[in-house]
């Protein structure tokens, strides 16, 4: 029988939940204050707690954050008086399962809690067998693997997070910003808010905002008339047109000039545009979900961004993990991808070797998933096998491993001059190359161009010593 802890300083709710929830199949026990739920934490097992935002002695911020560090096991809900969507973001960023606002409905009750149960089983089974698994296994978890335009969702418990996000904002017309560095899949994040929500038939316009110059965005935004401005010869429909009914996805918008974030700012607020040249307002019905890899609150504090606008575009914030902080969904990113090349080239690789999968995770994976697709179907391209080989990765990979290596003191077998350890000027002179070489490779993020410059080489010469010290 599933066991339920609810945490409520209001007797009355506690005992209704308790006897509604016996009623169903469960085993419930109560508690009216944050100290008594540990209490009894302590002495046995949980499935789930249900527990109210404001107690007497605590609130429900603090029992999650203890329950997930020290009842890892134990699934979470939130329950408060009032709704509040940053809230309920900020809770399920730190664990819970879901949130649930007064007045209870049971069926909703009872239907949160039994997927609640369910999600919290498979993340315990995730835990159990990320403990005894083989690396090599992993390639098998390919199979029911959620896609979002060619993003992976993968298994772990951060890309969990990410899609329960995505589904409590979609039906929403909040604007969504979505922060994470260049690579980890914000667009296609923003398709599917996009597809998730009552606007799925109207249209998903992407902008980007990086290659804007001061003089075209105006008109690339707003549009323009023909004849307003020299080279205007013909009519053009803006952005924010283009998407009337629909969403507009702005992608890295922390690039905008401040004189066009003030145009924008204006946009935004009165929900209409003018194109240039024109005196006719247009009414806008847009939503916004925009996408940036700098900080825009130390942009602000520079100046560099408008506070206004900011907040205006932050009513809803996402975070994007890296893909070095996914764990073993890069496996299963890396096994999906592998399976579009094979398509592509019209190959049948089976997977990749434990060496290699041993490098994925450890590479830092600067370009993020746009970089592991890339070094994927390239090695597929060079398998001639069954199994990509490490000698099928890019330099800058196996480079990378060998410099993890060396810093943990463990012996590279592959450089003679390191591995005999002589006593004579030469190898004495190719170790100290080889360990000044990898230092600062790992310095510029293995950018072989500002690499060769701090080294005072050209590119060829660095790329030649590196293979010549078996770091290919």
């Amino acid at each position: 029988m599933k066991k339920i802890l609810i945490v409520d300083d209001e007797v009355n709710i506690g005992l209704l939940l308790s006897k509604f929830l016996g009623k169903n199949g469960f085993e419930v026990k109560t508690a009216s204050t944050g100290a008594s739920a540990f209490e009894i934490l302590s002495k046995e097992y949980f499935n789930l707690v249900m527990c109210d935002f404001r107690l007497e002695d605590t609130d429900g911020r603090e029992v999650l954050k203890k329950i997930k560090h020290q009842y890892p096991r134990t699934g979470v809900i939130i329950i408060t008086g009032y709704s509040d969507i940053k809230l309920a973001v900020e809770l399920i960023k730190m664990g819970a399962y879901d949130y649930i606002t007064k007045p209870l409905y049971p069926d909703e009750i009872l239907n949160t809690v039994n997927k609640a149960i369910e999600t919290q089983q498979v993340l315990n089974a995730e835990l159990e067998e990320s403990r005894s698994q083989p690396i090599s296994e992993t390639r098998q978890e390919k199979k029911n693997v959620q896609i979002l335009d060619d993003y992976v969702i993968g298994q772990s418990t951060a890309a969990k997070d990410l899609m329960r996000q995505i589904e409590l904002v979609a039906p929403t017309n909040y604007s969504v910003i979505l922060i994470g560095e260049s690579g980890t899949g914000k667009e296609s994040v923003a398709k599917s808010i996009h597809q998730k929500s009552n606007r799925k038939d109207k249209p998903f316009i992407a902008m980007d905002c990086g290659s804007l110059t001061k003089e075209l965005a105006g008109s690339e935004f707003f549009g323009h008339e023909k004849g307003s401005f020299t080279g205007a010869l013909f009519t053009k429909i803006g952005h924010f047109e283009m998407a009337n009914g629909g969403t507009l996805f702005l992608d890295e918008v922390g690039n905008l000039s401040y004189e066009i974030q003030a145009s924008l700012l204006r946009t935004v607020q009165e929900r209409r545009v003018k194109r240039i040249g024109s005196t006719k307002e247009i009414e806008l019905d847009v939503r916004l979900i925009v996408a940036t890899n700098e900080n825009l609150v130390e942009a602000i504090s520079r100046g560099r961004f408008r506070e206004d606008l900011y907040h205006r575009f932050n009513e809803f914030g996402i975070y994007l993990p890296p893909l070095r902080e996914r764990g073993k969904d890069i496996l299963i990113f890396a096994q999906y991808f592998l399976d579009l090349a094979n398509q592509e080239l019209s190959k049948d690789v089976k997977g990749f070797s434990k060496e290699v999968e041993e490098c994925f995770l450890t590479y830092s994976w600067p370009g993020n998933v746009r970089e592991l697709k890339n070094v994927v179907r390239r090695a597929v391209l060079l398998t001639e096998g069954d199994y990509v080989a490490e000698k099928a990765l890019p330099l800058e990979i196996s480079t990378y491993i060998k410099l993890a290596a060396l810093e943990n003191g463990v012996e590279n077998s592959s450089n003679v001059a390191v591995k005999e350890k002589k006593l004579d000027l030469k190898n004495a002179a190719l170790e100290a190359e080889y360990e000044t070489i990898l230092k600062v490779l790992k310095e510029v993020n293995f950018n072989k161009t500002k690499a060769a410059k701090l080294l005072k080489i050209d590119r060829k010469t660095l790329y030649n010593k590196m293979k010549a010290i078996s770091l290919e």
